[in-house]
């Protein structure tokens, strides 16, 4: 059986990756918060903030499949890192784009954060089509 080792990248990035699961836990704990009755939001607040946390979640656990799989591929150079950090670039942005975007008084609407999550969206795209082509070529 052949003994897999991670790139440096993919090692650095998944220790920062790792690291950022304190902040998804955060997010569960204002989650408690907010079904509890804690503070008064909106139900738009109530769904943008579910939204974040559950994307943040996912996506987390996606870099860190997806790092396994472009090591798996020997990707390298340009393209290499593109399939390294897309995913993970957007586990931020998306998540980000959904709290931010709903927070403020009694926001009813998304704000003009709501681009992050189509940032994130189309970084997680050119992502995944990297990886999935090198490891269709590899």
């Amino acid at each position: 059986m052949q003994e897999l080792a991670l790139s440096d990248l993919s090692r650095i990035v998944s220790g920062v990756v790792l690291i950022t699961i304190v902040t998804i836990e955060f997010g569960g704990f204002f989650l408690l918060r907010v079904a509890s009755g804690g503070g008064s939001f909106t139900p738009f607040q109530k769904s943008f903030f579910r939204a974040g946390h559950a994307h943040a979640g996912v996506l987390v656990t996606l870099s860190l499949v997806t790092l396994l799989l472009a090591d798996a591929a020997s990707l390298d150079g340009p393209l290499g890192w593109l399939a390294r950090l897309a995913v993970p670039g957007s586990a931020i942005l998306i998540p980000a784009g959904f709290f931010f975007s709903a927070m403020g008084g009694e926001a009813t609407r998304p704000n003009r954060f709501v681009l992050l999550i189509w940032a994130g969206a189309a970084l997680l795209a050119l992502g995944v089509l990297t990886l999935g082509t090198g490891l269709l070529i590899s």
